[in-house]
């Protein structure tokens, strides 16, 4: 069986950029962000890639055209090969009719009431129902597609089954939050035998949407909501734990059954001077440091609050040792630490697919019956294009009067010439075999450096980034050695950057560049069968320098995506102060001059 999963819609930016006056990268914010498509054929997931790295659109919320004929063609299928397509949104006719109901029975005037559903209905006709998206898929594909292939999976279920799938199956409870499904924002409940129970009593409403939440505070604060939430977690750890906290105070009321009610005004005027009244700011204060930090941690001390209310409701209806947590709020890794750590569960699992990127791979493994996957399998994030030596020559001969190159002779070679630079102060671009997939898997298009100079992060943020000074970076660390470096609590590994470690004491000043401001560390782990690429760099600039880590993040600067191909690492390299650059066995440096 092959089923093909996929997540965006061609009109979404058009549609609330027009109606709702979404600008900029927040068009494609709201609804089908992080397009993707996921490919599973005979059970086994074989490719995956957001639309992102190929169209070099951030965050694109766009029909994932690009992405879909990739998979296809890396797994040799053509379009009438695949049994089902599977689309991670179900906006069902009850789901309108909820809708509806929602507007209609809102404090709205009338006037606007009747403009509400009739915006509300132009995006249900133009891009939500089935009709919708079967004739995106169509008109953008060019194929005509069998009606009855076309399977819409709710959308908090797609993200479960992402998480279930990717971490090998197995009963376990979940709790699954994020900005907005079909009209719920959080549910929690049961997968027992291959069974989702729903907890009806935990579900919170779109209009209580804790990611919303924090979205608003987040362009509050500056930033672009849906997109920058881990820049206010980070700001966050700059300033010590609020004493009291307004938001829970005056914005937010906590319900017995687990589930909570947020009231922020939809408004951005009403939303700001609500949040000016909270926090004693104003336009001139927003831009101060302090007074960012103070929000961000009242931000980040909301989230632990509600997550902290929802896990003592679940854990008081299930007895079951795992937590499975998907959706947006499940990038938190401050949070999800806490979680974990002052829950009752002995076992926590977030995706690397937790955001809506995973939705994709969601839908596809739901459709395809997929509940469990062997208890042996490797878990991979590397899922996306590789390319072969005559490609990546060809990219270096595109750009040979500006780069020079030198070829080792195997990977072992690699990993040492490597771990020789970047025992110095260097900055090494590393790009190796497959893409990853989701915010959260890095390795394969990574920017390393030496974690033992303090001075580095200003370094990657200034020169290499073009990003805010105060954002940290995460260390990736051998599975084996990780608990020597790090205390990690319940955890004894962490390969997708999901949650934060205090680092030991006897390590801090040996890797001060990968410590953030409160002695912290997001870890990235690595063992031989998931990257043995990486493993043996590690285990080379480990032994050549005793630094037990390397500084790891994303390859890419701000506001682009993460490169995928030869030619999109070189123009990175090209256009910042990375100083070398590894692509397979090429070791290449700029020309003087």
């Amino acid at each position: 069986m092959i089923v093909l999963g996929y997540n965006g819609f061609s009109r979404g930016a058009e549609l609330f950029g027009r109606l709702y006056g979404a600008t900029g990268v927040g068009r494609n914010l709201l609804v089908g962000h992080d397009a993707a498509a996921a490919l599973v054929v005979d059970g086994e997931l074989v490719a995956a890639v957001e639309e992102e790295r190929l169209s070099r659109v951030k965050k694109t919320s766009d029909f994932p055209a690009q992405a879909i004929k990739w998979c296809l063609d890396s797994a040799g299928v053509d379009l009438d090969q695949v049994d089902v397509f599977a689309f991670p949104w179900r906006f069902s006719p009850a789901v309108a009719e909820e809708m509806i109901s929602q507007i209609c029975d809102s404090d709205l005037p009338v006037t606007a009431k009747f403009d509400a559903l009739r915006s509300a209905g132009e995006v249900y006709a133009g891009m939500f129902s089935r009709e919708a998206v079967y004739s995106d898929f169509v008109q953008h594909t060019g194929y005509e597609l069998d009606p009855n292939k076309l399977t819409l999976v709710p959308h908090h279920l797609a993200h479960l089954m992402c998480g279930a799938y990717l971490a090998g199956g197995g009963d376990a409870a979940f709790l699954v939050s994020d900005g907005r499904a079909e009209t719920l924002s959080s549910v929690m409940g049961e997968l027992r035998n291959g069974v989702v129970s729903l907890f009806e009593g935990g579900t919170v409403p779109m209009t209580s949407s804790l990611g919303v939440a924090y979205g608003r505070i987040t362009r509050y604060l500056g930033f672009v909501p849906n997109n920058d939430e881990y820049k206010v977690m980070g700001l966050a750890a700059y300033g010590p734990p609020p004493q009291h906290n307004p938001l829970l105070e005056r914005v937010v009321r906590l319900h017995e059954d687990g589930s909570y009610t947020i009231s922020i005004p939809m408004d951005i005027g009403a939303y700001y001077a609500l949040f000016d009244s909270l926090f004693g700011g104003d336009s001139e204060k927003r831009e101060q440091f302090d007074f960012r930090v103070k929000v961000a941690g009242l931000a980040q001390h909301m989230v632990e609050a509600i997550t902290a209310h929802q896990l003592r409701t679940l854990t008081a209806a299930s007895d079951l040792d795992t937590l499975l947590f998907e959706g947006g709020l499940a990038l938190n890794c401050v949070a999800n630490t806490k979680m974990l750590e002052r829950s009752s569960f002995t076992g926590m699992e977030v995706s690397f697919g937790a955001s809506d990127p995973g939705v994709a791979i969601g839908a596809a493994v739901y459709t395809a019956g997929l509940r469990n996957r062997p208890a042996d399998a490797v878990t991979t994030p590397y899922l996306g294009p590789s390319y072969d030596e005559s490609q990546v020559l060809d990219a270096l001969a595109e750009y040979a009067d500006r780069v020079e190159w030198q070829e080792e002779p195997d990977a072992a070679a690699v990993a040492e010439r490597t771990a020789e630079l970047l025992a110095g102060k260097n900055v090494v671009g590393w790009f190796q075999g497959r893409a990853e997939f989701g915010p959260r898997a890095l390795g394969n298009r990574s920017i390393l450096a030496n974690p033992a100079f303090p001075d580095i992060k200003d370094i990657i943020n200034i020169r290499v980034k073009h990003r805010e000074p105060f954002r940290p970076f995460a260390p990736v660390v051998l599975e084996s050695e990780a608990p020597r470096v790090f205390e990690l609590g319940k955890k004894t590994s962490s390969p997708y950057m999901t949650f934060v470690f205090p680092v030991r004491k006897e390590y801090r000043e040996r890797i001060p560049g990968a410590c953030h401001v409160d002695g912290t560390a997001r870890i990235q782990t690595v063992d031989e069968r998931q990257n043995p690429e990486l493993a043996r760099l590690l285990r080379a600039f480990t032994a050549r320098t005793e630094v037990p880590c390397l500084l790891n993040t994303s390859f890419n600067v701000a506001g682009e995506p993460i490169v995928c191909s030869p030619r999109d690492a070189l123009e990175c390299f090209l256009a910042t102060e990375i100083d070398y650059l590894v692509i397979d066995r090429f070791v290449i440096t700029k020309k003087e001059g």
